[in-house]
Formats: C-alpha cells, sequence, structure tokens
C-alpha cells in the first residue's frame, strides 16, 4: 500500500495512493493517526474503504503532493561504505573511512521543519556547492506493546512502517566550514530535506528482503536529464533493523520519525564524484538545475533548484579578554 498527504481545492488531505488516485483516510484520519496505529491496522483501515473508494477519489493529476509525513524527528545515517570514500576524497584528497565507521552505524539530526515535498522548489543558502543525497528514509509506525526503548535489530524491524525516498540537500562549502569546529553538519544541511512522493509501506517489500534483512532496491539520480548515480539500498553496511535499533539505544524511536540511510554510492552525491575525479565536475547545483530520484517500488521525487535565499549578516565572533571576574 501507498499513503500521501496532499492539497486540493485549498485542503489539504491524507489518505491511500489507489492506482492512479488518492483516496482519503476513512473517519477523518490522517498519516500520523494511521503511523501511530501501526501497520498491523492497515488492512482493516483500508477495508473500510470498499465500496467507497472510488466515489471519493481523486486523480493524482489533480493533486499537489505534501511530504508524506509531518516528522517528530530525522536521523540521517552514513550506511554506505562507498559513499565515504569517495566523500573523504573530496575533503582529505585521499579515500579512507575510518574504523569507528565500521563499529556502529553514526548519524546526526536534521531539521525536521524544514521538510520539503516532491514538486517544490528548493531555495538553499548562498553557496558554491550545493549538492544533492540519494537516500531511502524508513519511516517508524506504532507497535502494541512497545515504546519503542533500546529496541534488539529482530523487534525493530517491525517498527518500520515504511519506505520513502530522501534528499539530503547539502551545501558543501558551509558543511566543511562547520565540521573544522568539530561539530555539525548544520546550516550546511538543514535548509532542506525533501520527502516523497508517499510512503510505501513495508510489507510491499518482503519478498526482496534477503536473509540478513537488506533491501536490494534500485535507486538512482538524474540531473537535468543525465543519470549522474545509481545504486542498490542493499549496499548499505547495515540493514534498516539495525539503524533504528541503534537510534533507539538509550532513547527511542516513535511514529512519525524518519530515519535516512545515508548516501548511496556510485554517485549518490556530487561530492563523492568530485573526490574520485580531483576536481568539480560535474558542477555544483545552480539555479534552474531539476534533481530527480527514482526508487524501485517507491517511485521518483524531482526538485528545481531555486535561488538562494536572502538572510540577514551575522558579526563573526568577538574576541574576549576572558576576565573571571567583574570589575
Amino acid at each position: 500500500m501507498r499513503i500521501a498527504r496532499w492539497t486540493h481545492a485549498g485542503a489539504v488531505g491524507e489518505g491511500f495512493v489507489i492506482g492512479d488516485g488518492v483516496v482519503p483516510f476513512p473517519r477523518g484520519l490522517s498519516v500520523a493517526d494511521v503511523l501511530a496505529a501501526g501497520l498491523a491496522d492497515l488492512p482493516t483501515l483500508a477495508a473500510e474503504l470498499e465500496g467507497d473508494a472510488a466515489a471519493s477519489a481523486l486523480p493524482l493529476a489533480d493533486v499537489e503532493l505534501l511530504a508524506p509525513v509531518v516528522p517528530a524527528s530525522v536521523r540521517d545515517f552514513v550506511a554506505f561504505e562507498e559513499h565515504v570514500e569517495g566523500v573523504t576524497a573530496s575533503v582529505d584528497g585521499a579515500s579512507h573511512v575510518a574504523d569507528e565507521w565500521y563499529t556502529y552505524p553514526t548519524f546526526y539530526f536534521t531539521n525536521p521543519h524544514s521538510i520539503v515535498a516532491t514538486g517544490d522548489v528548493v531555495r538553499p543558502p548562498a553557496t558554491g556547492r550545493l549538492d544533492f543525497e540519494l537516500e531511502v528514509g524508513a519511516v517508524i509506525g506504532g507497535v502494541v506493546g512497545s515504546d519503542g526503548r533500546d529496541l534488539a535489530p529482530a523487534e525493530a524491524v517491525g517498527h518500520i512502517f515504511g519506505y520513502t525516498i530522501f534528499n539530503d540537500w547539502s551545501a558543501r562549502d558551509i558543511q566543511g566550514r562547520e565540521m573544522k569546529v568539530r561539530l555539525g553538519p548544520a546550516k550546511g544541511k538543514d535548509f532542506a530535506t525533501t520527502l516523497g512522493p508517499w510512503i510505501t509501506t513495508a510489507d510491499e517489500f518482503a519478498d526482496l528482503v534477503d536473509d540478513e534483512g537488506f533491501l536490494p532496491v534500485a535507486m538512482q539520480v538524474f540531473v537535468n536529464g543525465e543519470r549522474l548515480g545509481h545504486d542498490l539500498l542493499s549496499n548499505m553496511g547495515w540493514p534498516f533493523g539495525e539503524l533504528v535499533a541503534y537510534a533507539s539505544r538509550d532513547s527511542r524511536v516513535v511514529p512519525g520519525d524518519v530515519l535516512g540511510s545515508g548516501t548511496a554510492g556510485n554517485g549518490g552525491c556530487l561530492a563523492e564524484l568530485w573526490g574520485r575525479a580531483g576536481e568539480l565536475t560535474p558542477p555544483p547545483l545552480a539555479e534552474g538545475d531539476e534533481v530527480v530520484m527514482h526508487v524501485e517500488r517507491i517511485g521518483e521525487i524531482r526538485n528545481v533548484v531555486g535561488r538562494a535565499r536572502a538572510v540577514p549578516d551575522i558579526p563573526a565572533a568577538r574576541r574576549r579578554p576572558r576576565d573571571r571576574a567583574r570589575n
């Protein structure tokens, strides 16, 4: 099944994507309600629409898709070894993967208030190195009897409601400055994250899951019609169940949380290609560029880069005298 959020005639709708149309959930339920109830309740909910679905359906062509979830939080992992190899070359001049990468799956928190949908114009900060990142996001749902805390990997898989496409837009020059302070990334990332076009439920992938829990679905990214990257989601260092388990350690995952896979290898972002080429080839994204991402069994998202935002200036740090007492 696929679930989505959209606008039509000035109103927000939330429901199922059925064929080439969208059908609102019964009883005025929202995506947040459905995620909280969990994947196990979805067949019953769908059955409530039998006989009424055709009458309440709207053609997909007539609606504007929103991001399919308003996230409670967004964690983004770095789970593809090949991506790390390429990006470190672009930063340090030599490809390497730190030993610590292999120990646990590392992530950062990004901004749940800067989520954009497929079709939106993305307005970046003033940057000379705007980049995309091809990812898949796992969306967390509720599980009866679990508070989502300290999950084992086998338990954690059951908390994955479904998957969506995830583009972690990046201003690499800003990100690089921030990382030199040994904190972040922050403003190099938090201006936009695309989620969409909808959530495809986890059961739709059951026939593809291998013995270790990996999903070999094809991922591709195109810029202005040219394919720059493609990979399989199964090339992650950890399957999603283990990412969810790690996120829940000494913490919780809750319905509406989104966990990004991290950037795919083999051209999943420009920075990886820059590292391998030793130069800014292909060039950084610019105003007017169209970025399209396609993931097997989910669909595609597309965004156009808009003009950089004009923002108020902030002065540099003052070098203070470090007095320890008031005069």
